[in-house]
């Protein structure tokens, strides 16, 4: 595979999204977050919702839309910002971006691979499963850019 500068990219991402781990430490709680700052602070759905200009009604909205995992992501930042908190938003992936890149040129480089052995084996021409790991290698430094790998086949 090419591209030193996007695999310096990735690997400064990598680096960057690691202090997020584990991810569990910013698992909502159970009413969502707007809904545990409000009652910490001792703040009444009506107080929040003059704080943002809005009815009581709609606070009560907001924090069910919130639990539900369907609210807005301006609506929770305005209600973020009623609460003197600042929304913070991340996709962390579960493995490493390099990891998940490598995996797939790998998942690519076998499958085909194992296209070419079956035809080779039809024609009685199979090849040692000695150097596999070797042609799989080969395979991704020599037939894979990265803008390939995400094409569905």
């Amino acid at each position: 595979m090419k591209s030193d500068t996007r695999t310096r990219a990735r690997l400064r991402l990598d680096e960057r999204l690691q202090t997020l781990q584990p991810i569990d430490q910013f698992r909502a709680p159970p009413k969502g977050w707007v809904r545990a700052l409000r009652d910490a602070l001792g703040m009444t759905g009506a107080q929040l919702g003059a704080r943002i200009g809005v009815r009581p009604q709609t606070i009560e909205s907001i924090e069910m839309s919130e639990a539900a995992g369907t609210i807005k992501l301006n609506t929770l930042r305005r209600a973020a910002e009623a609460l003197d908190c600042t929304l913070v938003y991340a996709l962390v992936p579960n493995s490493s971006l390099q990891a998940v890149v490598e995996a797939r040129a790998r998942k690519i480089a076998i499958r085909e691979l194992q296209r070419v052995a079956h035809t080779m084996r039809l024609e009685a021409q199979g090849t040692e499963n000695a150097d596999f790991e070797a042609r799989v290698q080969a395979y991704i430094r020599d037939n894979l850019s990265e803008r390939d790998l995400w094409n569905e086949t």
